[in-house]
């Protein structure tokens, strides 16, 4: 039975120009959530995890939507821990980019409720690190709207871009800017103070999403995961990126496999990130880059190898 998590530390923030954050503590799956407040309506940047947590977050920002209310939701990407409480909204418009839809119709709350019961390492590793969570009651509420590229919104009269950068985190990753605010929510293109995890790629894709960030002028940046930051945490994303990559192709040069090289890479000053096993997942990903051949691995088996590569997990 999953732990009551609902009485978690989460924080309101408010930014400026009708900018807001529910942001949630760290680790896996505490997902942090946004809310972009306009005359008379929000949008609501992507639901969290469970449906206690979305409840919990949507009570947070119920004293903005009482006099704005939700119109409009954005789901980042297609992981679900940034869409499982969508249901909670199911009155508003749902948005995602084309490729997130797709991978929210590939995982949905069945499949992590088969890992959990899994009788394999992988199942174990899933149940320290999703134990927590609730996914009970949960019916998939999918985007009834998508888009590929740019899609630019009135939010009440504020003016709200919707920039799809992926494949990178995801086979479609948003980031959600507000120009007047100098304000991005970024989804897990910026894990703040926690590994990255790419999940797809490429590498080059994910980089070039950092770029684009800095390009835009933002004061602030809302991570997915993590505290909100500066651009300061893009250049620790991208020189993450960058080590990583390089590690793991000179290992495939050598001829070591993706787990061989994931225990022999030493991350350096990256070694404090919190979730450092996702090492695994991303060397796998950089082997795929290089070796198209390479058969993907499915969820269960990218668990299976963060499990061996750190098998002493505590919550």
């Amino acid at each position: 039975m999953a732990s009551d998590i609902s009485s978690s530390p989460a924080q309101y923030l408010r930014l400026r120009h009708g900018c807001h954050v529910w942001q949630q503590p760290g680790g896996w799956r505490m997902s942090n959530a946004g809310l972009v407040s306009g005359r008379g309506e929000s949008l609501l940047i992507d639901t969290l995890y469970d449906l206690r947590l979305t409840r919990r977050m949507l009570d947070g920002f119920a004293p903005v939507t009482a006099r704005a209310p939700v119109s409009t939701v954005v789901n980042t990407h297609g992981n679900g821990d940034h869409w499982f409480g969508n249901q909670l909204v199911g009155d508003a418009e749902i948005i995602a980019a084309q490729a997130s839809l797709a991978d929210m119709r590939a995982v949905q709350p069945r499949d992590m409720t088969r890992l959990l019961s899994a009788g394999t390492p992988a199942g174990q590793f899933a149940r320290q690190i999703f134990g927590r969570f609730d996914f009970t009651g949960i019916r998939p509420a999918l985007p009834g709207r998508t888009f590929t590229g740019d899609l630019t919104l009135d939010i009440g009269g504020v003016c709200v871009r919707l920039i799809d950068v992926g494949p990178a985190h995801t086979a479609g990753d948003t980031i959600v800017h507000v120009p007047d605010a100098r304000v991005v929510y970024t989804g897990d293109i910026v894990f703040a103070g926690a590994t990255p995890v790419v999940w797809h790629g490429p590498f080059d894709n994910w980089i070039a999403a950092c770029e684009l960030i800095f390009g835009l002028g933002v004061e602030t940046i809302v991570p997915g995961h993590g505290p909100v930051t500066t651009q300061t945490m893009l250049h620790a994303t991208r020189a993450y990126l960058e080590y990583v990559h390089d590690q793991a192709s000179i290992r495939h040069a050598r001829g070591m496999t993706p787990q061989e090289a994931a225990h022999d890479i030493n991350l350096g000053r990256f070694a404090s990130l919190a979730e450092h096993e996702r090492l695994a997942v991303n060397v796998h990903t950089v082997y795929r880059e290089l070796d198209p051949g390479l058969p993907p691995l499915d969820g269960p088996q990218l668990f299976g190898c963060m499990a061996e590569l750190c098998p002493q997990i505590s919550l």
